[in-house]
């Protein structure tokens, strides 16, 4: 495996991306499934958006505003969000946006700079799919090793049983 390797990983195990970064709309003359910019996906005409949803996801970088495709979740498969560098955090309030409050039921996707500490959290957020380029981690998730935490004190997307709930009190992660 070389360093510039990016394999896209699930909480499945690693799987053939059947997603392709394009720059423009002209990807979409082609056949198969495809991540546009959000400018591009915005230009998109209203009709093109509806007839392709099943083929289309959007990459939002980390200023990129949320509420630009809030309005248009339906018209899309896939959520892309950048993590350009470790220290840059807004992607997980995106993601946690996503599927809180707009309830985004497509596939949330991580790419850039995944790491192995970042994993959990952004499991716990809802991303469903990640595009990992970091060799220790494709290391550990070819291991078998997650690091899902067996704890934890935040809520989270996915949806908790029923039953007593104290807000201070540590719940047993699912």
């Amino acid at each position: 495996m070389t360093e510039n390797t990016i394999r896209l990983w699930t909480p499945q195990g690693f799987r053939d991306d059947e997603w392709t970064h394009a720059a423009g709309a002209e990807a979409l003359a082609g056949n198969g499934r495809f991540i546009l910019p959000l400018q591009v996906f915005l230009d998109l005409d209203a009709d093109v958006r509806r007839s392709a949803r099943e083929r289309l996801g959007v990459v939002l970088q980390p200023g990129d505003q949320l509420d630009k495709i809030a309005g248009l979740l339906d018209q899309l498969s896939l959520v892309a969000l950048a993590f350009p560098a470790f220290n840059d955090g807004r992607s997980f309030s995106k993601a946690e946006l996503l599927r809180g409050r707009h309830h985004f039921a497509g596939a949330i996707r991580a790419v850039g700079q995944v790491l192995v500490d970042q994993l959990p959290h952004m499991l716990r957020l809802g991303f469903d799919e990640f595009e990992i380029s970091n060799p220790v981690l494709l290391r550990r998730l070819a291991e078998g090793r997650t690091g899902l935490l067996p704890v934890h004190y935040q809520p989270v997307a996915r949806v908790e049983p029923k039953g007593e709930k104290y807000s201070w009190r540590r719940s047993r992660a699912v």
